[in-house]
């Protein structure tokens, strides 16, 4: 018996992602379903979802559609389901965004896979990760320093980590290229594109602010505003004070369909005030959208100023518009940016990510100390553990 249980080298490494589902559609679900995708597809391992939003079965699942109670009864239910199934894992790989949600998500799932003595990786993807360490530091920096490994999408969290005394390691998030068409836009048209979640910090209003201003000058100009959350209401209403004309709210877009959006519009806007490593950038550059965005956060990391795209000063709406008005006004000069974002894809696909993942996920399930966690660092970043 104690050979046998000894023996792993030729039994897969199963490895357990606890993320949203796309009922829960943004950066962390979209992200997750592109990682479990490929890890699938690698032969030495098992990897499976555990949603942190399972649906409830049978009529029960109308308790979902009830304001409180549907945290409630979620809540419940994704306990059970952890309680049920994390102790079949040899790695517990647990998305985790801030605040609240900190909470009810990703610390369960830590506990009980601590519970059950299995390794767990900490994969934080919030850009509010300063303010939520700031305000919840009695509980959220303890709860972290539980996870054998903290992975962090952008050097930005990796800075804002150390700041609090945490280490944190560095994978770039995934995009697949293939799944997004290139569309060469020698001639721009004033038709634009904003693709984030509809909450205060995405900063949607200056957007509207922006083309305002844009459409005074061109009044054929569109803009298509798509994404959902708890602004929608006040957006819609302040694009009619604006009197803006030719704007849609597209609401959310399925993951397999989103590519048309970007393949319709020419220039893409951001105006985030908070933000980390944006997935709509980088499918922006993919489908060869130039791109006016702020520098919130960990953005400056993705954009570089006048090569890969135009950053601005958070909140000034008026820059925003002359950028944009000036690349509808120089489309040779979009272009060139263009093409150098097209190449900055590079280092978010999976051949450049694959051996980090497939090594964070080796070290953690090997048998050795803990002092063997070190995963293998990608090209001149340092990987730190717990």
């Amino acid at each position: 018996m104690q050979l046998a249980s000894n023996n792993k080298t030729d039994e897969k490494l199963r490895v357990l992602i606890v993320a949203p589902s796309f009922d829960i559609l943004g950066g962390q679900s979209v992200q997750a379903a592109r990682l479990l995708d490929r890890l699938r597809q690698e032969p030495s391992l098992q990897a499976d979802l555990l949603p942190i939003n399972p649906r409830l079965p049978g009529v029960l699942v109308y308790l979902q559609r009830i304001k409180y109670v549907r945290t409630i009864v979620t809540s419940i239910a994704y306990v059970v389901s952890l309680l049920l199934r994390v102790y079949k894992y040899d790695v517990l790989h647990v998305f985790s965004a801030s605040y609240v949600s900190f909470v009810l998500a990703p610390t369960p799932a830590i506990l009980i896979g601590k519970l059950y003595g299995r390794k767990v990786l900490l994969n934080y993807h919030s850009g509010e990760a300063e303010d939520h360490l700031q305000r919840w530091r009695r509980t959220a920096i303890p709860t972290i320093k539980l996870a054998d490994i903290v992975i962090v999408p952008s050097d930005y969290l990796v800075r804002i980590f150390q700041e609090f005394g945490l280490k944190a390691y560095a994978i770039f998030n995934l995009i697949d290229t293939s799944k997004f068409r290139f569309r060469d836009r020698s001639v721009l048209r004033p038709v634009f594109l904003s693709n984030r979640n509809l909450e205060i910090h995405y900063g949607v209003d200056r957007v509207l602010r922006a083309f305002a201003i844009i459409q005074a000058k061109f009044p054929e100009a569109t803009l298509e505003v798509v994404g959902d959350g708890s602004q929608r209401r006040s957006l819609e209403n302040l694009a009619r004070e604006l009197g803006l004309r030719n704007i849609t709210f597209q609401g959310r877009v399925d993951p397999n369909s989103i590519t048309d959006v970007y393949d319709a519009a020419d220039i893409y806007l951001n105006a985030s005030e908070i933000d980390n490593q944006p997935l709509s950038l980088l499918e922006a550059f993919a489908c060869g959208l130039p791109i006016v965005t702020t520098d919130a956060g960990g953005i400056p990391d993705i954009v570089t100023h006048e090569v890969t795209g135009i950053v601005i000063p958070r909140g000034d709406y008026v820059q925003m518009a002359e950028r944009a008005i000036s690349l509808l006004n120089s489309p040779t000069r979009a272009r060139q940016m263009v093409e150098h974002g097209r190449s900055e894809c590079v280092k978010y696909s999976w051949e450049a990510v694959r051996s980090e993942w497939l090594g964070v996920y080796r070290k953690l399930g090997s048998r050795e100390s803990s002092a063997a966690l070190e995963a293998p660092a990608g090209p001149e970043r340092n990987v730190v553990t717990r």
